[in-house]
């Protein structure tokens, strides 16, 4: 089987350096009235978050343009995770990082995620997670169709799960994990399971109402997670 786990709001917190850091590389390229006002960035890809801050801030996104603020965006977001504390692990993460980790001959781990991989990367190495230790990873920008949406990467990590591990996965063995309907619909959509875990944004009550199959509160109970997790 398959696990496949969101990162912000699920895995780590980070205080929304995220937008903050999206905004000042925005700033610093293209002036002071780059904006990421009323854009929601729960659960969305990277790619339409850019997408839409370009489009409202009346930024051309050419090649060169969305390629700067990429690396602007990295250079931004790695300088605000030197401060100790901006990204951290939620509760009970490592724990059940560690329990699944142990079951390596049963079930895969992986990511599947908004975040474009360089800064993805960077979140999780100042929470303390190496993202390697993910046989699977699917990114932000990994979607092969225009426009992206968030329900086109889990075909994408079960392409990868037969590229990777050599043996091809049916969609009713890949459960996703995460912590908003984005993550639920992605999952439905697919044919896998979902575990919501209500501590992001969007309450035990709205996770379930759109569809996941177990709603827990966070993830300490590692127990009882992995054996949820691993009754597929």
């Amino acid at each position: 089987m398959l696990i496949l786990f969101d990162i912000d709001m699920t895995l780590i917190e980070s205080g929304g350096v995220g937008l903050r850091s999206m905004v000042a590389a925005g700033r610093r390229l293209f002036g002071e009235g780059f904006t990421a006002e009323g854009i929601a960035f729960g659960g969305q890809l990277d790619p339409l978050i850019l997408a839409q801050m370009f489009a409202q801030s009346g930024v051309d996104p050419t090649p060169d343009a969305l390629a700067s603020f990429r690396e602007a965006y990295a250079a931004e977001l790695a300088l605000a995770l030197e401060t100790p504390g901006v990204s951290r692990t939620l509760a009970g993460v490592p724990e059940l990082l560690g329990a699944l980790d142990d079951l390596a001959d049963a079930c895969a781990l992986g990511v599947l995620t908004g975040n474009f991989e360089e800064t993805g990367r960077l979140k999780l190495a100042a929470a303390g997670i190496d993202a390697d230790r993910f046989a699977v990873r699917v990114w932000g920008d990994h979607s092969p169709h225009d426009p992206p949406a968030r329900e086109h990467l889990p075909p994408v990590a079960f392409v990868l799960h037969e590229k990777i591990l050599g043996r091809t996965i049916d969609p009713g063995l890949v459960t996703l994990v995460g912590d908003t309907e984005h993550d639920v619909r992605a999952a439905k959509m697919n044919g896998c399971r979902v575990l919501g875990v209500a501590t992001g944004y969007v309450s035990a009550e709205q996770l379930a109402k759109a569809g996941a199959d177990r709603v827990v509160d966070d993830l300490t109970n590692t127990r009882g997670v992995v054996q949820w997790l691993t009754m597929a």
